[in-house]
């Protein structure tokens, strides 16, 4: 079994239990979005000795965690599940890292990514529109393929520049992604 580690920083016992069916990591569970100074006092001194991965689940509490944790520890790692993995059903219902598979666990694990806040824009806001990612019919489906084939996991429109440049994503994977969400809406025509 794969080791990890750095501390993967997760919601709560059941993403623990998933995640330790997939590697061989330590968490840290936040218990929720409403994380209290102790536990972020404690991610902060794991994030310099250990190094941390944040791996919540790909909703809105997750991305509210991320973001507390990232800007506690900017120099966090992330890891991003994508929705269609962390649904038990595949078609609704609860939604996160404790029904993903371990297969979908150690994918994700596989492509971690790390903020970069001095990144140049690799990728325009222009580049954006013209991908048909943001402002009109169907952006919001393609930034989700986007996150999944990218593995940034889903942003909104606002932050969708942001995201790629933090992570340095590449003009090449950027147009390969969007290639391949063009030939799947082709497919469906």
């Amino acid at each position: 079994m794969k080791k990890i580690k750095e501390v993967l920083v997760v919601e709560g016992k059941d993403d623990t239990k998933s995640i330790n069916r997939a590697v061989n990591a330590d968490t840290i569970e936040t218990r929720g979005s409403a994380i209290d100074d102790d536990t972020l006092a404690l991610i902060e001194k794991l994030a310099d000795q250990r190094g941390v991965i944040i791996f919540t689940d790909p909703d809105f509490s997750g991305e509210k965690i991320r973001k507390i944790v990232a800007e506690a520890v900017p120099n966090a790692k992330h890891a991003f599940l994508p929705k269609a993995e962390g649904r038990p059903d595949k078609a609704g219902g609860s939604l996160g890292v404790e029904h993903a598979s371990p297969e979908a666990i150690r994918a994700a694990l596989d492509h971690v990514y790390t903020e970069t806040t001095a990144a140049p824009t690799l990728i325009t806001h222009e580049d954006l529109m013209a991908a048909g990612l943001i402002g009109g019919a169907g952006a919001k489906a393609r930034r989700e393929q986007l996150g999944e084939l990218l593995q940034i996991g889903y942003v909104n429109g606002k932050q969708l520049e942001k995201r790629l440049r933090m992570f340095s994503i590449q003009p090449a994977d950027f147009a390969a992604a969007v290639q391949q969400i063009r030939q799947k809406e082709d497919f469906h025509e």
